[in-house]
């Protein structure tokens, strides 16, 4: 391996690592909740929503590592996505409950809702193909910002094709992969949010 790829490779991880989906959710969240009328109920409610879309599956995936169901944190086996995905479903879909019942505000429900329906569309191409959810989350996110706060969010859009590198130079996804990603994430987050919100 020559120095040039083992510094791409690097770069590719620390991109990959520090712009996992958990991240990027933790973000959308405090970025949408601080834009709310109510910034301090706005952040409130971005914090119930990285807890349930965020921790709780982070919390639940590093158990998987721990006792053998899966090798990484970004579980790269495609079955195995199919085991986790309505794992995160079921957290996502509490936190909508609890948000539907306790009267968030409706951006912020919109945001958890359209993290639940991309999900949804992941979980049956995950089962023939190993679409990008990391993609996906991040063309979501800007896509729902862009949507919420102001088109000027959509600046952010060359973070998702830093993303998309990384998980192909690091042999983790195809170009078609992580181009898919992009658009269902973007199309249903998106979609999504401004349908409720």
């Amino acid at each position: 391996m020559t120095t040039i790829s083992v510094t791409e490779n690097r770069t590719a991880r620390a991109v990959t690592d520090g712009l996992e989906p958990k991240n990027v959710i933790l973000a959308v969240c405090l970025i949408l909740g601080a834009a709310q009328d109510s910034i301090l109920t706005g952040l409130a409610w971005a914090v119930h929503a990285i807890v349930f879309a965020a921790v709780l599956p982070v919390a639940y995936i590093k158990y998987g590592i721990r006792v053998g169901h899966w090798k990484d944190r970004h579980v790269g086996q495609r079955e195995r996505r199919l085991h986790l995905i309505p794992v995160i479903m079921a957290s996502v879909g509490i936190a909508i409950t609890s948000m539907v019942l306790l009267d968030a505000p409706s951006q912020m429900t919109a945001l958890v809702v359209g993290m639940l329906a991309t999900l949804a569309a992941i979980l049956p191409i995950t089962a023939f193909w190993k679409i990008s959810v990391h993609t996906s989350v991040a063309a979501g996110a800007i896509t729902v910002l862009t949507i919420g706060i102001s088109p000027w969010c959509a600046a952010a859009s060359p973070l998702v094709v830093l993303i998309a590198w990384s998980r192909v130079a690091l042999r983790d996804h195809t170009l078609g992969q992580v181009i898919a990603g992009t658009a269902l994430g973007a199309l249903v987050a998106g979609a999504v949010f401004a349908w409720l919100a």
